[in-house]
């Protein structure tokens, strides 16, 4: 934990570094396409399921689908969209109400003028929970988005019924160096950054909130006091090799979380389940389907 982590950027580099076959698959495939089947949901950009609510200085944009007991989807950060998590929406539609939030400044989400902080998008979220129920909630969540997930149950504990993380361990300033460049992302895939930008209320903004972005994750600190305020069940996920969140900040957290289980799928990078859903969702579901 004392050696500076260098990250480019938060989620697709890392996998196209470590999965042998990450070449063949562009950014593009993660999001709605021209190309998609026909009849295939456009989540992230989808009008019958799209709501918007204000939350103070931004209005921040969310899809509902299915019917049931409430389930919060939270993507990850930088590059992330709800559409990235579109295998898990696909899963826990059948049995849940699934709640899918675009972040601040990702999709067509507002970004707003006040610093990002993890409270903000914890209370983002919760005015988000509220527009659509009064229910206690079940959350999922990747990466930045997994952070917000443990804010909440630490802000609203009486909210949140089970918690899913994957890709979030202990974090404290220095242990990494996140670096958000739109140049280096639309090289990668200059498809994807077109749909990503034609989505946003405010394209011209992004670099700039990138800038503040790195600022807020180089900063941040995840710790003791935020896990073992964490009253609720989680299950702490990882892939072996994450880069963003190594595995011993991922054990970290795990035992500092009170009542919390832990699942590493072998030898996947940060984006597990984009490499690997199938072990993701085989560790998922005892785990929602405990008492």
């Amino acid at each position: 934990m004392k050696s500076i982590l260098k990250i480019t950027v938060l989620l697709f580099s890392i996998f196209f570094v470590l999965n042998t076959n990450a070449q063949q698959i562009p950014l593009k495939y993660f999001l709605q396409t021209e190309a998609s089947p026909e009849g295939e949901i456009q989540y992230g950009n989808n009008a019958k399921a799209g709501h918007y609510v204000q939350v103070d200085d931004a209005k921040i944009y969310y899809e509902v689908y299915g019917k049931g007991k409430p389930f919060v989807i939270l993507h990850g950060g930088g590059y992330g969209s709800i559409y990235e998590m579109h295998q898990f929406i696909d899963k826990l539609t059948k049995n849940y109400q699934v709640i899918a939030i675009s972040t601040r400044g990702h999709g067509k989400s507002e970004i707003g003028k006040t610093p990002v902080t993890y409270e903000q998008r914890a209370n983002d979220a919760m005015a988000v929970i509220n527009a659509v129920t009064k229910d206690s909630v079940s959350i999922l969540g990747f990466s930045d988005g997994a952070y917000t997930a443990y804010k909440i149950a630490c802000l609203y504990p009486n909210r949140v019924k089970k918690m899913v993380a994957i890709g979030a361990g202990e974090q404290v300033p220095a242990l990494r160096q996140v670096i958000l460049d739109t140049k280096v992302a639309f090289s990668l895939d200059e498809k994807y950054w077109k749909q990503q930008l034609a989505l946003m209320p405010e394209p011209e903004k992004l670099q700039e909130y990138w800038h503040n972005l790195e600022h807020f994750y180089n900063t941040m600190r995840a710790d003791k006091a935020l896990f073992n305020s964490i009253k609720c069940p989680v299950l702490v996920m990882s892939g072996e090799r994450d880069m963003n969140a190594p595995l011993a900040t991922i054990i970290a957290t795990y035992q500092m979380i009170p009542n919390a289980q832990l699942a590493i799928i072998p030898k996947a990078p940060h984006p597990v389940f984009l490499v690997n859903f199938p072990a993701v969702w085989e560790n998922i579901v005892p785990f929602l389907n405990e008492n």
